[in-house]
């Protein structure tokens, strides 16, 4: 390591160290916020429908060929040795567990994360939030714990209905490609599921969610240099979330199979 790269080694543990430091205490700001007056309530219901509602359809989408790509890759590979009977079990447990909680919490990454931060940058570096200050608005209560609140709150619906249509969509392959019928593949599905799958499968979409929700508002709150700087933040966000949700991911599974094992 030459010179040049032993001083750029520490500037950049500093730098990520101070990132780090600011988005705790813009977490910290917004949970204090949140419990204080004014509420906010038609800004966070309008934060859901846009983060929720308007995010279904690309969730479903993507559960629905989820389920039956890994029903139809399994279910051929378990035949081979007499065990596409229990097709349904590992479709339920993957998507319950791991796939339907990851996946659309990538998808909602890239879709609400990067819009939360193009439109705070939009707003930071036209001056709109120095503005909110002005008006003695605050703009951490105002635009991030509403956002950080609604995509807390919608993403674990997002993935129970993710969960719900990928098992369906294994249903259709094991139906048509696999000879199951319904009742047999229904009871494989509940025999296999247990309180601890659910439990585990709704308590990471809550962490993702304020995963991208903070990233995404950090991000553009902390934009810089014009509508170059809002394209750049943008990908910043979308890259960033997507690392820790996989990050976090197996973190979390790890602590779940050491807690409940």
């Amino acid at each position: 390591m030459n010179e040049q790269e032993q001083i750029r080694y520490p500037i950049g543990i500093f730098r990520a160290s101070g990132h780090l430091y600011e988005i705790f205490a813009l977490l910290f700001k917004s949970v204090r916020y949140t419990f204080k007056r004014p509420y906010y309530f038609d800004t966070i219901l309008e934060q859901m429908n846009q983060i929720g509602v308007n995010s279904l359809s690309i969730v479903l989408l993507t559960s629905i060929f989820t389920g039956m790509v890994l029903a139809l890759q399994t279910g051929y590979e378990m035949a081979r040795f007499g065990s596409k009977m229990y097709v349904g079990s590992v479709v339920a447990l993957s998507m319950i567990r791991e796939l339907g909680p990851v996946l659309t919490a990538l998808v909602v990454a890239g879709r609400v994360g990067s819009g939360i931060t193009a439109e705070l940058g939009s707003m930071q570096v036209t001056e709109q939030i120095d503005a909110m200050r002005a008006l003695a608005t605050n703009p951490i209560k105002k635009l991030v714990a509403t956002r950080i609140l609604a995509t807390v709150v919608m993403l674990p619906f997002l993935t129970v209905v993710a969960d719900t249509v990928g098992i369906l969509g294994g249903f259709v392959i094991s139906l048509l490609n696999l000879n199951l019928n319904f009742e047999f593949y229904r009871y494989t599905v509940i025999d296999a599921l247990t309180l601890t799958d659910l439990i585990t499968g709704l308590i990471k979409p809550v962490v993702f969610g304020l995963i991208i929700s903070l990233i995404g508002c950090y991000m553009g709150m902390t934009t810089k240099g014009g509508t170059r700087g809002v394209g750049r933040a943008t990908t910043n966000s979308v890259v960033a979330s997507s690392i820790l949700i996989l990050a976090s991911d197996f973190l979390s599974t790890k602590t779940f199979f050491l807690i409940f094992e």
